[in-house]
């Protein structure tokens, strides 16, 4: 509960930002899973949530109880969204070398 009330609702729009931006750059749906409840000094947002590849959210649970989410997920959306943000298409995995070369070492 203090780390919540610290950080407000600062810390939960960063994360379902991040989640749909994943999704976006990706081109791809997300479901987005978050738990409720309280462990120690941690309490969590819930709102676990389904976005589509534009990062529109179609789909979200609430704060305080578990929940089973379920979304409608159109592939030719999908499709059309990688059509017209072809990010998948224009990366350049020839450039991914040198980043996970410290990894590999």
């Amino acid at each position: 509960p203090e780390e919540k009330a610290t950080l407000g609702q600062a810390q939960h729009t960063a994360w379902e930002t991040v989640q749909r931006g994943h999704g976006v750059a990706n081109g791809c749906y997300i479901a987005a899973t978050n738990r409720v409840g309280t462990e120690g000094q941690t309490q969590f947002w819930g709102q676990s949530f389904v976005s589509n590849p534009y990062g529109e959210i179609i789909a979200k649970a609430t704060s305080d109880q578990e929940e089973v989410l379920i979304a409608d997920c159109d592939l030719e959306k999908q499709k059309e969204f990688r059509r017209i943000w072809p990010f998948l298409r224009d990366r350049r995995i020839d450039a991914y070398s040198d980043l996970t070369k410290r990894l590999r070492d």
